[in-house]
């Protein structure tokens, strides 16, 4: 017992003690993962963002208490968020707010992928993805028309094409024998391709723009360029081997960006490059209906963890601002 004449006093209880901030991270990480529904947010989030009623759809599960566990989740460090207009969507945070808790998280974080989601979940995440899927395939069929109006909305082809053909061209590569550009749009940059390179790709999963590009590029006179209709798992790609892959503002209108990086990786020859150009983030929620866009852009860290993924490091990025407040980047992408 100690005295009460005893100059410092002891603490009654374990509430009394002011908590270490990093003994604080630790206890919100350690209940944050001790959940098994929040175990499986986490694994869904594992290449892929989603918004609040897209994971409630998931799992099943009422947006009150799906709030209640983002919350846990977000509080220990383990989810990051992005606004997408009026829309919140979730991913994964790959750094803790507290860097002597990243191995602890990397570790979680590993664990958490080796398990097997449950059978009906899988099938309610392919429906989802094979639902995004086809609202963009549905944008492009219904305004292939107007795709340099909806384009002009927020970056045009001009205000980033000189940039991106100055990256390539700086570009170190062993060989330029082959490059694939994945959804041409209406072939502008295939024109520029086509010079450097012995054999051009052109892969879009939209009959009506690759019609457009098969106009521009015969117009163009050129004989080096073949045209596949699909997508980066299209079996037409399985021997190819690209020592450049371009992809100009096509990630922000796919569902999974993540395994269309891994998808091209997957073709690339050694010594070559995957060429990205796409906006960084912004919150102008009209895109999605106007342009088609399933993405309000991308965070320049979200392109690199995903490049990581597959395989990829970051080469060399520029970024441009656009007098409309968008802004462009534009990343260059190599093997380890």
């Amino acid at each position: 017992m100690v005295s009460s004449n005893s100059a410092t006093a002891l603490p009654e209880t374990a509430a009394d003690i002011a908590p270490q901030p990093h003994l604080l991270a630790l206890a919100n990480l350690c209940k944050a993962s001790a959940d098994l529904l929040r175990l499986q947010v986490l694994r869904v989030l594992r290449k892929d963002s989603f918004g609040v009623s897209e994971l409630c759809t998931l799992f099943a599960i009422r947006q009150p208490a799906l709030s209640h566990h983002l919350k846990v989740l977000a509080n220990a460090g383990l989810v990051a968020t992005r606004r997408e207009g009026n829309s919140i969507f979730y991913r994964r945070s790959e750094l803790g707010q507290h860097p002597k808790l990243e191995a602890l998280q990397s570790s979680i974080f590993e664990s958490i992928d080796l398990i097997d989601l449950p059978s009906e979940i899988e099938d309610r995440l392919s429906a989802l993805h094979l639902q995004r899927e086809e609202n963009s395939r549905n944008f492009f069929r219904d305004n292939a028309h107007k795709f340099h109006q909806q384009q002009d909305l927020i970056a045009s082809y001009e205000q980033y094409a000189d940039t991106v053909a100055q990256v390539l061209q700086d570009a170190s590569l062993q060989h330029r024998r082959t490059a694939l550009e994945v959804g041409p749009g209406d072939g502008s940059f295939l024109l520029e391709l086509a010079p450097h390179f012995e054999r051009v790709v052109a892969l879009d999963n939209a009959p009506g723009m690759l019609q457009q590009a098969r106009d521009k590029v015969a117009a163009a006179g050129l004989q080096n360029i073949s045209f596949i209709l699909g997508d980066t798992r299209s079996p037409d790609l399985e021997n190819l081997q690209a020592d450049c892959v371009v992809i100009n503002m096509v990630l922000h209108h796919t569902p999974s960006p993540g395994q269309i990086l891994q998808d091209v990786a997957s073709c690339l020859a050694p010594g070559g490059v995957v060429l990205v150009t796409d906006l960084c983030s912004h919150d102008q929620g009209w895109a999605r209906e106007n342009c088609g866009d399933l993405w309000l852009g991308f965070d320049p860290q979200d392109l690199a963890q995903w490049a990581e993924q597959a395989g990829l490091v970051d080469v060399a990025s520029v970024y441009l601002a656009q007098r409309n407040g968008f802004q462009v980047q534009v990343r260059l992408f190599g093997h380890r």
